[in-house]
C-alpha cells in the first residue's frame, strides 16, 4: 500500500507543481491585464485544486506512518509498542481511504463539470398534457437548484394558454451545476390521468430535456459574419404581445443552421447577450460531436448523458413513484421528487459513471 501511495504522490506532485506555477501566473500584473488569459488560467487552477489538497493530505499520512513505524521498531516498552501498533493500523486505514479518493480524482474529468448549465425542456408526445409536464419538470429543477443555493434565470419561454410550457430555456448558475444536471438529458415520461379525461384512463406523455454547459466567450469565439440576427416582438400565450418594441432576438448560425431565440428580457441588448450564450453552448456541443468520431455511441454509453432520444425516467402519478431506468432506482415519494428531491438519482448515476471509469482505467 505504501508503494502505491508513493506512486500516487509522484503523479499528484506533477499536478501540484502546475498548481503552484498557475498561482504565480494569475498574480502576474501582465497576465491580469489580459482578462481572457487570466480567466483561462484561474479556471485551470480551480479545476485541479482538489487533487492538490489530496496530495498534501496523502503526503502527511505517508510521513506520519513512516514516523510511527520507525518509533514502533525502536520502542522496547511493550505498552508503548502496542500504542504505536494501534496508531499504525489507524493510519493505514486512513491511507487506504485517501488512496481510493485520489484514484477517483485522477479519473478523466469532464472539463465542464464546474460550469453553469443551460437546460432546455420541450413538449414532446402528448399534446397539452406534455406541455403541463414540461412545467412540472421546470418547477422540479428550479426547486432543486434553490436547495443547492444556485441562481436560476429564464432565457426563453413559450407557454400554452392552459399554463403548460411548449419549450423553455433557462440557466442555472452555480459552481458544479453542470456536474449535477448533466444526467438529466433525455426523454422524461409521465403517466397520469389528465383532468380532461372523463373515463379516468391513464395517459402516457413525454417531454425532452437537453442539458448544455455554459461556454464562455473566452473558450469559444463566434465570427460575426457567420450570424443572421432577426428582431421581433416578444409574445406570450395566445399571441398577446408582452411589449410593443422588437426586443426579442433570433440568431441563426449560418454555417451550421443552428437557431436560438431569446425574448424574456425587455432589453434587446440583454436578449442578444443571452441568445449568444445559448448559441456558444450549442455550437460547442455541435463541434465536439464532429471532433469525436464515435461521439454518439460514447454519449449513449456514459450512463445516458446527453442523448435526447433515450428514455431516462418515468413519473407514475397513480402509483406515486418515479423510476430512473438507467440505474433502476425507484422513489416511492413522487411528490418529493417533483419538489426537487432528485439527488438519489443523480448520486446513483454519478456512482455508476465513476465505477465504469474505474473499471476501464
Amino acid at each position: 500500500m505504501e508503494e502505491l501511495a508513493n506512486e500516487l504522490l509522484e503523479k499528484t506532485g506533477k499536478t501540484k507543481a502546475r498548481y503552484d506555477a498557475l498561482t504565480e501566473m494569475v498574480s502576474d500584473p501582465d497576465v491580469i491585464a489580459d482578462n481572457r488569459e487570466w480567466k483561462k488560467l484561474v479556471k485551470e487552477r480551480s479545476s485541479i485544486e482538489d487533487i492538490v489538497f489530496a496530495h498534501d493530505r496523502l503526503q502527511k499520512l505517508v510521513n506520519e506512518l513512516a514516523l510511527s513505524q520507525s518509533e514502533y521498531e525502536k520502542e522496547t516498552d511493550q505498552e508503548l509498542k502496542d500504542m504505536f501498533y494501534d496508531e499504525i493500523a489507524s493510519l493505514k486505514g486512513k491511507l487506504e481511504e485517501e488512496i481510493e479518493e485520489i484514484k477517483i480524482l485522477l479519473l478523466p474529468k469532464d472539463a465542464n463539470d464546474d460550469s453553469n448549465v443551460i437546460i432546455e425542456i420541450r413538449q414532446a408526445a402528448g399534446g397539452e398534457e406534455s406541455a403541463l409536464f414540461c412545467s412540472a419538470l421546470h418547477r422540479m429543477y428550479v426547486m432543486y437548484a434553490e436547495k443547492k443555493g444556485w441562481k436560476v434565470e429564464v432565457m426563453d419561454l413559450n407557454e400554452t394558454e392552459l399554463g403548460g410550457i411548449k419549450e423553455i430555456t433557462f440557466m442555472v448558475k452555480g459552481k458544479g451545476a453542470y456536474s449535477r444536471f448533466k444526467y438529466e438529458s433525455g426523454v422524461h415520461r409521465v403517466q397520469r390521468v389528465p383532468e380532461t379525461e372523463s373515463a379516468g384512463r391513464i395517459h402516457t406523455s413525454t417531454s425532452t430535456v437537453a442539458v448544455l454547459p455554459e461556454i464562455e466567450e473566452v473558450e469559444f469565439e463566434i465570427e460575426e459574419k457567420d450570424l443572421k440576427i432577426d428582431t421581433y416582438r416578444s409574445s406570450g400565450a395566445g399571441g398577446q404581445h408582452v411589449n410593443k418594441t422588437e426586443s426579442a432576438i433570433r440568431i441563426t448560425h449560418l454555417p451550421t443552421g443552428i437557431v436560438v431565440a431569446c425574448q424574456d428580457e425587455r432589453s434587446q441588448i440583454k436578449n442578444r447577450e443571452r441568445a449568444m450564450s445559448i448559441l456558444r453552448s450549442k455550437l460547442y456541443d455541435f463541434y465536439q460531436g464532429q471532433i469525436e468520431s464515435e461521439y454518439k455511441e460514447s454519449r449513449k454509453s456514459q450512463v445516458g448523458t446527453g442523448d435526447r432520444s433515450e428514455r431516462v425516467r418515468t413519473y407514475n402519478y397513480p402509483q406515486g413513484r418515479c423510476t430512473d431506468h438507467r440505474v433502476n432506482v425507484t422513489s416511492y415519494s413522487l411528490d418529493n421528487v417533483l419538489n426537487g428531491d432528485i439527488d438519489q438519482f443523480i448520486e446513483a448515476l454519478t456512482l455508476k459513471d465513476r465505477a465504469e471509469k474505474l473499471a476501464n482505467a
